[in-house]
């Protein structure tokens, strides 16, 4: 479905130039098609390449370097002007390619990945191997692979296909790329809204982070907003409390001395219900916007066409949150702000054991947001939540995040992308909002003021966790391999150029 789809793709184009224009279209979209078939090698080696060079913000890793590959990458694929946008942290890229069109597309770029330890993975995460998944195909496995630089690295085979081709892009382009995604974003706004870029940005129609969630029926979801994110770490010393050891002492000791871990519990134990599933922070859900009718009904159509049981297998669980009925669970997930601990870390976590009393411990934390909350109010309430029960001197040390993001059903923007999903042969699922997070609302708040969402077919899974795959030869007739993504990325193109 989706070879023959993608070949009378860009069908929107035609609408104001009748039969003429579904013949130029169809005859450009073939050209591409050929083009990115002749390139598919170079197209894979293109994201293998770039997966050995890691860039990690977290471990200040090859972030300069990072920044300079990817701008090679820019600047290879056809973006002019292209620079490295400093800020107070790691710098970013930035690019713009002039087509003489009418209209403007922004796409949005993280050169920077998760951290990764080679001894949880079953391939090198930096080799980039080419590996067998049952029941999808052949796929690169790496970190980054799929989060993000296989399908950002197909968008811009895309434009090496149509440059091949000799097809102009039907719109104008506009690149900016960070290097501080998986930290937070904690200086991205600062990139966008330096005057040149700003200036650029405000042209677009809309921005769009290329994605490749393609489920195994084929199907995908345009999400109308993403949740916000803080991420931080609360951290109980001696040293700050005033009681307890500065340092590690002998745990025998605990009969006599206080201890900074079991601070640490107590002050984690007021932030959430008993059960951990709520938010207990004074105040914290007072400005949270309930979800729709429209955007019930939108989750409501979606859960018909999910398969539960194979979610639940594919995250090992048996039960959801308060053993909720699967539509009741996906509601939830839409519209609950959470509290999560990432990581605890105290004293001595090796083999056997070791009679230690820490003098600091750390729980790594995110807290996903919704609208209406901001980041700036759930910090202040956190703060205002642990002083108010005694523990001033916990501190909360952020080391990122943003604000929720919110899209209009009836942008241009999300119109194009129902459009060109339609004309690719796949199911699209509105989804109201995205539970993971991306700084999307960098664009969608002022002063930038667009729309911004996600892009792609294709599929590759493991973000974050050991065995990160994308997947480059599809057996699955209803996924994309890269040569039908890069015809994607193309349809979103011509969609833009004519959706009224």
């Amino acid at each position: 479905m989706l070879r023959s789809a993608a070949l009378v793709g860009s069908g929107m184009a035609l609408t104001a130039g009748g039969g003429a224009a579904l013949a130029a279209a169809e005859s450009e979209m073939a050209r591409i098609r050929k083009a990115a078939e002749s390139n598919r090698d170079a197209d894979i080696k293109r994201i293998q390449d770039w997966i050995r060079l890691p860039s990690i913000a977290a471990e200040n890793l090859n972030m300069a370097e990072g920044a300079a590959y990817m701008a090679d990458l820019a600047k290879s694929a056809g973006f002019t002007g292209v620079t490295t946008v400093p800020s107070d942290g790691y710098p970013g890229v930035f690019g713009v390619m002039d087509n003489g069109a009418k209209r403007t597309l922004g796409i949005y770029f993280m050169y920077d990945v998760k951290q990764f330890d080679p001894a949880e993975w079953s391939s090198p995460p930096l080799e980039a191997r080419i590996v067998d998944k049952p029941g999808w195909g052949k796929a690169i496995m790496g970190r980054g692979a799929v989060n993000q630089k296989g399908p950002e690295a197909t968008l811009l085979a895309t434009l090496h296909a149509m440059k091949k081709a000799g097809v102009k892009p039907p719109v104008n382009l506009v690149l900016l790329c960070e290097g501080e995604e998986e930290i937070g974003s904690p200086h991205f706004k600062q990139i966008a809204t330096r005057p040149d870029v700003l200036a650029a940005l405000k042209k677009c129609e809309g921005i769009f982070i290329p994605a490749s969630w393609q489920g195994a029926n084929g199907e995908v979801q345009v999400n109308l907003g993403s949740k916000g994110v803080i991420e931080l770490e609360l951290v109980a010393s001696g040293e700050k409390w005033g009681r307890g050891p500065k340092g590690d002492i002998h745990s025998s000791y605990k009969a006599m001395v206080d201890s900074p871990a079991w601070r640490l519990v107590q002050a984690l134990q007021t932030l959430v219900t008993p059960d951990g599933n709520n938010v207990a922070i004074g105040g914290w859900s007072d400005n949270v916007r309930p979800l729709t009718d429209r955007e019930k009904a939108l989750i409501a159509e979606a859960a018909k066409g999910m398969n539960e049981a194979q979610m639940k297998q594919s995250f090992g669980l048996t039960h959801w949150i308060d053993d909720l009925p699967f539509e009741q669970a996906l509601i939830r997930l839409a519209q609950e702000p959470t509290a999560n601990i990432e990581g605890l870390v105290a004293g001595y976590t090796g083999p056997g054991g070791k009679t230690v009393l820490p003098g600091r411990a750390v729980a790594k934390m995110d807290f996903r947001l919704v609208p209406n909350q901001t980041r700036a109010e759930a910090e202040q309430k956190l703060r205002a939540h642990l002083d108010k029960h005694g523990f001033t001197d916990i501190e909360a040390n952020v080391s990122g995040g943003y604000d929720p993001t919110e899209v209009a059903e009836d942008s241009r923007l999300i119109k194009a992308e129902l459009a060109a999903y339609a004309k690719l042969g796949v199911k699209a699922n509105l989804n109201p909002r995205l539970a993971g997070s991306w700084p999307g609302a960098v664009f969608t708040a002022p002063p930038v003021s667009i729309p911004a969402g996600h892009f792609g077919i294709g599929h590759g899974s493991g973000a974050h966790a050991p065995d990160e795959y994308y997947v480059v030869e599809s057996t699955n007739p209803k996924v994309a391999g890269i040569t039908e993504a890069t015809l994607g990325y193309a349809e979103i193109m011509y969609q833009l150029a004519s959706v009224r």
